[in-house]
């Protein structure tokens, strides 16, 4: 039986604040913030039978340890959802949260069910190193100059876009400075109050005095990255920390952080079954290869194709989420495609707010759709490079 392709609408988009690696959620486990985002975003829509969901797809680039174990089917069911709930764990590295949204919206469109979630979740404060519990490079990448970028570290890939695409020292830094500017604005005007679930943090800590172990809480709903003392002089006092001669340097890198988003997504049966009302609809996804010696580039390859599925233009786009893994990797993206400055990133983004890897796709996802919801975009998109030498762009239109 031939199936009709079905547009597939976010109804619901829910993240938590993001934490600083070692921060507010250093005791908190990754499938815990996973438990607690999938239930607050199906808690934002009228109520439904959660058996009607279809699938559960959730992103994490470093799904082992503590965030192993297929991690979201363990936070479906730490969520309270039905057992007849299934879940999936996908791995694209730093685009993992974001396939997982275009995962659950094209199991909608091709009709296998009619509402799903994606989401993501991510602890670096779980992980020893940035390439996980235990450092596996095949030995193969050594073997000739063909494959050695594989072992590349992050910072180095972005030190050979600095040199491939000009990106100087200034710019990055003025960039970085850029990022805390905006995301403290927008933390003071309360922009991301809509898409945030507070999340009460619990400390047990020992009592001396009475020789007791006691029980503290505190609600955690902000993004604690962002940095009022951040200055250009105090980052241009900072040393290259990837290159001894290079000028990418912790001050103009995104922030090793914590954190899980989820989005709710269901087909037009569902929202009229449910009485669900749709904020944007998914429009396309796209990914593509570059050289992993410069994966930073990656949004140059896929933003097109992404454009050219959804059938728009680059500058019908309003609002860009381009994830600032180095400033000078978003500064050659921008660039090399001719992005609108005014348009990308326009409450700050991973230097300042962080970057919790698979995470960061959905969490990005659900700023997106908080800015349709308060009419500020009508295209949106997120966008983002991978390690390896990938990238990725999802396309989304509000309703």
């Amino acid at each position: 039986m031939t199936r009709q392709i079905q547009d597939a609408y976010i109804v619901a988009a829910k993240r938590t604040a993001v934490a600083r690696k070692n921060g507010a959620f250093r005791h908190v486990r990754p499938d815990d913030m996973l438990a607690h985002v999938l239930r607050g975003t199906v808690d934002a829509v009228p109520a439904f039978d959660l058996n009607d969901i279809g699938d559960v797809v959730v992103g994490c680039a470093m799904p082992e340890g503590e965030q192993g174990m297929n991690v979201a089917r363990i936070g479906v069911l730490l969520a309270g959802f039905p057992v007849s709930v299934p879940g999936i764990t996908v791995n694209r590295f730093c685009a993992s949260g974001l396939n997982a949204v275009a995962d659950a919206a094209m199991k909608i469109m091709t009709g296998q069910c009619d509402i799903a979630i994606g989401a993501g979740t991510e602890s670096m404060t779980v992980m020893p190193t940035m390439m996980g519990n235990k450092v596996t490079v095949n030995p193969r990448a050594f073997e000739s100059d063909d494959h050695v970028a594989i072992a590349y570290g992050m910072g180095l890939t972005a030190e050979k876009v600095v040199q491939q695409y000009g990106v100087s020292r200034e710019d990055q830094d003025a960039f970085a400075l850029a990022s805390h500017h905006k995301a403290l604005a927008a933390i003071a005007a309360g922009r991301f109050r809509d898409e945030v679930l507070p999340y009460t943090v619990r400390s047990h800590l020992p009592d001396l005095a009475s020789n007791t172990v006691r029980m503290t809480e505190r609600i955690f709903d902000t993004d604690e990255g962002p940095r009022a003392d951040s200055s250009a002089q105090a980052l241009a006092k900072l040393r290259p920390a990837f290159s001894a001669r290079g000028s990418v340097t912790a001050g103009n890198s995104s922030q090793m952080s914590d954190g899980a988003a989820a989005v709710l997504l269901m087909s037009e049966a569902a929202m009229t079954r449910t009485g669900a009302v749709p904020i944007a609809r998914f429009r396309s996804f796209a990914v593509a290869g570059v050289p992993p010696e410069i994966m930073g580039i990656g949004p140059v390859e896929a933003i097109p194709k992404a454009l050219k599925l959804a059938g728009v233009a680059q500058d019908d786009i309003d609002w860009i989420e381009l994830n600032e893994a180095f400033a000078a990797q978003a500064l050659a993206v921008m660039r090399t495609l001719g992005l609108d400055p005014a348009k990308v990133n326009p409450l700050g983004g991973a230097i300042a707010l962080g970057h919790p890897l698979g995470a960061t796709g959905a969490i990005r996802t659900a700023t997106v759709i908080a800015a349709m919801q308060r009419g500020e975009a009508r295209i949106g998109m997120v966008t983002m490079c991978i390690g390896t030498g990938m990238g990725a762009a999802g396309i989304f239109e509000k309703v």
